[in-house]
């Protein structure tokens, strides 16, 4: 990849980066520029964001996973949860047959 030349014997996937940073006069210019082609050769940053979206993924899922134990114990230990569908025989409408 130094040569400039891809795997398929094109430009390398970087060389556009390469150029403008070969390009830039001043030093105080060409930082950002030279940020962007390493950025470009090894994927540092979008490594890192890569890294914290899956942190932040799994810190949600043990969340979610714990969440659903507290329920889990509840429903073990014998305890009916109610969601009002079905209604009792004294919390009938008053209507008596």
């Amino acid at each position: 990849m130094a040569s400039g030349f891809g795997y398929t014997g094109g430009r390398s996937r970087c060389f556009a980066y390469w150029q403008e940073f070969f390009k830039a006069d001043a030093p105080s210019q060409c930082r950002v520029q030279a940020d962007d082609y390493l950025e470009c050769l090894h994927h540092t940053k979008e490594i890192e964001r890569a890294k914290a979206v899956r942190a932040e993924f799994i810190k949600q899922a043990e969340h979610q996973a714990k969440e659903g134990r507290k329920v889990a114990d509840l429903l073990a230990d014998g305890v009916i949860v109610s969601v009002g569908l079905i209604q009792r025989d004294g919390a009938s409408d008053g209507k008596e047959q």
